[in-house]
Protein backbone atom coordinates (compact mmCIF):
# COMPACT_ATOMS: atom_id res chain seq x y z
CA UNK A 1 0.00 0.00 0.00
CA UNK A 2 1.50 3.49 -0.86
CA UNK A 3 0.98 6.21 1.34
CA UNK A 4 0.77 9.70 1.01
CA UNK A 5 3.63 11.65 0.82
CA UNK A 6 3.34 13.39 4.75
CA UNK A 7 3.29 10.02 6.58
CA UNK A 8 6.04 9.54 8.30
CA UNK A 9 6.97 5.77 10.21
CA UNK A 10 9.63 5.69 12.21
CA UNK A 11 11.81 2.49 12.98
CA UNK A 12 13.60 1.45 16.17
CA UNK A 13 15.31 -2.18 15.76
CA UNK A 14 17.41 -3.93 18.56
CA UNK A 15 17.46 -7.14 19.90
CA UNK A 16 15.74 -6.66 23.25
CA UNK A 17 17.68 -8.77 25.30
CA UNK A 18 15.65 -8.08 27.47
CA UNK A 19 14.21 -4.63 26.17
CA UNK A 20 14.78 -1.75 28.89
CA UNK A 21 13.44 1.93 29.96
CA UNK A 22 16.67 3.11 27.06
CA UNK A 23 14.88 1.67 24.40
CA UNK A 24 11.73 3.17 25.32
CA UNK A 25 13.01 6.09 25.99
CA UNK A 26 14.29 6.83 22.85
CA UNK A 27 11.55 5.71 21.37
CA UNK A 28 9.88 8.36 23.27
CA UNK A 29 12.07 10.93 22.90
CA UNK A 30 11.63 10.75 18.98
CA UNK A 31 7.96 10.57 18.73
CA UNK A 32 7.73 13.69 20.96
CA UNK A 33 9.99 15.22 17.98
CA UNK A 34 8.71 13.82 14.62
CA UNK A 35 5.46 13.24 15.69
CA UNK A 36 5.37 10.31 13.52
CA UNK A 37 2.36 8.36 12.23
CA UNK A 38 3.53 5.15 13.58
CA UNK A 39 6.67 3.67 15.36
CA UNK A 40 7.62 0.47 14.17
CA UNK A 41 9.75 -1.50 16.61
CA UNK A 42 12.11 -4.47 15.21
CA UNK A 43 13.20 -7.47 17.37
CA UNK A 44 15.84 -9.01 15.90
CA UNK A 45 15.97 -12.34 14.68
CA UNK A 46 19.56 -13.52 14.69
CA UNK A 47 21.64 -10.56 14.98
CA UNK A 48 25.22 -11.19 13.23
CA UNK A 49 26.96 -9.50 15.62
CA UNK A 50 26.20 -10.88 18.62
CA UNK A 51 26.23 -14.28 20.28
CA UNK A 52 23.59 -16.16 21.43
CA UNK A 53 20.86 -14.12 23.24
CA UNK A 54 19.13 -15.16 26.26
CA UNK A 55 15.78 -15.43 25.24
CA UNK A 56 13.98 -17.08 22.48
CA UNK A 57 12.55 -14.50 19.69
CA UNK A 58 8.89 -14.91 20.32
CA UNK A 59 10.35 -14.11 24.48
CA UNK A 60 11.54 -10.81 22.85
CA UNK A 61 8.75 -9.76 20.85
CA UNK A 62 6.50 -10.30 23.51
CA UNK A 63 8.74 -8.66 26.41
CA UNK A 64 8.97 -5.60 23.35
CA UNK A 65 5.55 -5.35 23.07
CA UNK A 66 4.54 -4.88 26.71
CA UNK A 67 7.79 -2.34 27.16
CA UNK A 68 6.12 -0.32 24.63
CA UNK A 69 2.40 -0.66 25.36
CA UNK A 70 2.51 2.41 27.69
CA UNK A 71 3.45 5.02 24.83
CA UNK A 72 0.57 7.21 23.77
CA UNK A 73 1.03 6.97 19.48
CA UNK A 74 0.59 3.50 17.67
CA UNK A 75 3.45 1.04 18.37
CA UNK A 76 3.18 -1.97 15.70
CA UNK A 77 6.05 -4.91 16.52
CA UNK A 78 7.08 -5.62 13.55
CA UNK A 79 8.55 -9.08 12.91
CA UNK A 80 10.30 -9.76 10.05
CA UNK A 81 13.73 -9.89 11.44
CA UNK A 82 12.27 -12.81 13.06
CA UNK A 83 11.04 -14.62 10.12
CA UNK A 84 13.44 -14.11 8.65
CA UNK A 85 16.05 -15.78 11.29
CA UNK A 86 13.42 -18.53 10.75
CA UNK A 87 14.24 -19.29 7.55
CA UNK A 88 17.70 -19.16 8.81
CA UNK A 89 18.56 -15.70 7.20
CA UNK A 90 20.94 -12.85 9.48
CA UNK A 91 19.11 -9.92 10.52
CA UNK A 92 20.32 -7.10 8.31
CA UNK A 93 19.15 -3.55 8.17
CA UNK A 94 19.67 -3.05 5.00
CA UNK A 95 17.32 -5.76 4.34
CA UNK A 96 14.21 -4.68 6.68
CA UNK A 97 14.85 -1.04 5.21
CA UNK A 98 14.35 -2.29 1.62
CA UNK A 99 10.87 -4.33 3.11
CA UNK A 100 9.51 -1.28 4.70
CA UNK A 101 9.72 0.98 1.68
CA UNK A 102 8.47 -1.53 -0.72
CA UNK A 103 5.66 -2.28 1.62
CA UNK A 104 5.16 2.01 2.60
CA UNK A 105 6.45 3.13 -1.20
CA UNK A 106 8.32 5.76 -2.35
CA UNK A 107 6.94 8.66 -0.73
CA UNK A 108 6.71 7.82 3.11
CA UNK A 109 9.36 8.99 5.28
CA UNK A 110 10.97 6.40 6.85
CA UNK A 111 13.42 7.25 9.98
CA UNK A 112 15.36 4.38 11.44
CA UNK A 113 16.57 5.25 15.44
CA UNK A 114 19.80 4.76 17.10
CA UNK A 115 22.13 5.51 19.73
CA UNK A 116 25.33 6.64 19.38
CA UNK A 117 26.44 3.80 20.24
CA UNK A 118 25.16 2.24 17.51
CA UNK A 119 26.07 4.72 15.41
CA UNK A 120 29.90 4.53 16.16
CA UNK A 121 29.83 1.26 14.83
CA UNK A 122 27.59 2.05 11.45
CA UNK A 123 30.52 1.26 9.24
CA UNK A 124 30.62 -1.95 9.97
CA UNK A 125 27.06 -2.57 9.09
CA UNK A 126 26.10 -4.38 5.78
CA UNK A 127 26.10 -1.97 3.18
CA UNK A 128 25.55 0.44 5.48
CA UNK A 129 25.78 3.93 2.84
CA UNK A 130 22.84 2.52 1.28
CA UNK A 131 21.11 2.70 4.54
CA UNK A 132 20.32 6.58 3.17
CA UNK A 133 18.68 5.71 0.07
CA UNK A 134 15.52 4.31 1.88
CA UNK A 135 14.82 5.86 5.23
CA UNK A 136 16.81 8.88 7.77
CA UNK A 137 18.60 7.95 10.39
CA UNK A 138 18.06 10.18 13.73
CA UNK A 139 20.41 9.63 16.84
CA UNK A 140 19.94 10.19 20.43
CA UNK A 141 23.06 10.90 22.17
CA UNK A 142 24.34 11.48 25.18
CA UNK A 143 24.86 15.81 26.30
CA UNK A 144 28.37 16.57 25.04
CA UNK A 145 28.58 13.82 22.41
CA UNK A 146 30.22 14.96 18.94
CA UNK A 147 30.69 13.44 16.15
CA UNK A 148 34.24 14.57 15.85
CA UNK A 149 34.96 12.28 18.62
CA UNK A 150 37.64 10.18 18.35
CA UNK A 151 35.65 6.96 18.94
CA UNK A 152 33.78 8.14 15.57
CA UNK A 153 35.15 6.39 12.40
CA UNK A 154 35.90 9.45 9.73
CA UNK A 155 33.60 8.28 6.84
CA UNK A 156 30.99 7.97 9.14
CA UNK A 157 30.97 11.37 10.84
CA UNK A 158 31.61 13.24 6.72
CA UNK A 159 28.63 11.51 5.86
CA UNK A 160 26.57 12.32 8.26
CA UNK A 161 27.54 15.39 8.98
CA UNK A 162 26.62 16.17 5.21
CA UNK A 163 23.17 14.79 5.50
CA UNK A 164 22.20 16.71 8.21
CA UNK A 165 18.63 17.82 8.47
CA UNK A 166 16.33 19.44 10.30
CA UNK A 167 12.98 17.39 11.51
CA UNK A 168 10.93 19.13 9.45
CA UNK A 169 12.58 18.19 6.46
CA UNK A 170 13.13 14.59 7.66
CA UNK A 171 9.06 14.54 8.69
CA UNK A 172 8.22 15.21 5.08
CA UNK A 173 10.52 13.86 2.55
CA UNK A 174 10.93 10.42 2.45
CA UNK A 175 14.50 9.65 3.12
CA UNK A 176 18.79 10.44 2.67
CA UNK A 177 18.85 13.12 5.94
CA UNK A 178 20.65 12.72 9.30
CA UNK A 179 19.46 14.44 12.85
CA UNK A 180 21.60 14.53 16.43
CA UNK A 181 19.84 14.69 19.48
CA UNK A 182 22.20 15.42 22.29
CA UNK A 183 19.76 15.54 25.08
CA UNK A 184 18.35 11.91 25.95
CA UNK A 185 20.67 11.30 28.82
CA UNK A 186 20.30 7.44 29.31
CA UNK A 187 22.57 5.07 30.10
CA UNK A 188 21.43 1.42 30.60
CA UNK A 189 22.98 -1.81 28.76
CA UNK A 190 21.23 -4.92 28.47
CA UNK A 191 24.29 -7.02 29.56
CA UNK A 192 24.46 -4.51 32.71
CA UNK A 193 20.66 -6.02 33.47
CA UNK A 194 21.47 -9.74 32.37
CA UNK A 195 24.18 -9.61 35.30
CA UNK A 196 21.79 -7.95 37.81
CA UNK A 197 18.74 -10.69 37.22
CA UNK A 198 21.16 -13.22 37.84
CA UNK A 199 22.47 -11.93 40.77
CA UNK A 200 18.74 -12.15 42.00
CA UNK A 201 18.27 -8.09 42.10
CA UNK A 202 15.01 -7.23 40.35
CA UNK A 203 16.66 -3.97 38.58
CA UNK A 204 13.09 -1.80 38.51
CA UNK A 205 14.85 1.04 37.82
CA UNK A 206 15.84 -0.54 34.37
CA UNK A 207 13.35 -2.18 33.19
CA UNK A 208 9.74 -2.15 33.17
CA UNK A 209 7.59 -3.84 36.00
CA UNK A 210 5.22 -5.71 33.22
CA UNK A 211 9.11 -7.15 31.60
CA UNK A 212 9.82 -7.69 34.89
CA UNK A 213 6.76 -10.04 35.62
CA UNK A 214 7.27 -11.74 32.47
CA UNK A 215 11.14 -12.50 33.17
CA UNK A 216 10.27 -14.17 36.25
CA UNK A 217 7.00 -16.35 34.97
CA UNK A 218 9.61 -17.37 32.22
CA UNK A 219 12.58 -17.68 34.53
CA UNK A 220 14.83 -16.32 32.11
CA UNK A 221 18.19 -14.94 32.22
CA UNK A 222 18.93 -16.99 35.65
CA UNK A 223 22.54 -18.62 34.17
Amino acid sequence: MTQAAQSCVALLGGSYDPVHHGHVALGAHFASLLRPDQLRVIPAGAPWQKGRLGASCEQRAEMTELAFSILALPVVIDLQEIERSKQGQPSYTIDTLRQVRSELGPQASIVFLMGADQLQRLSTWREWQQLFEYAHICVAARPGFTLEGNSMPREVADIFTQRLGTLDNIRNTPHGLTYLAQDLAVDISATEIRAALQRGTRANELVSPLVLDYIEQHNLYKS
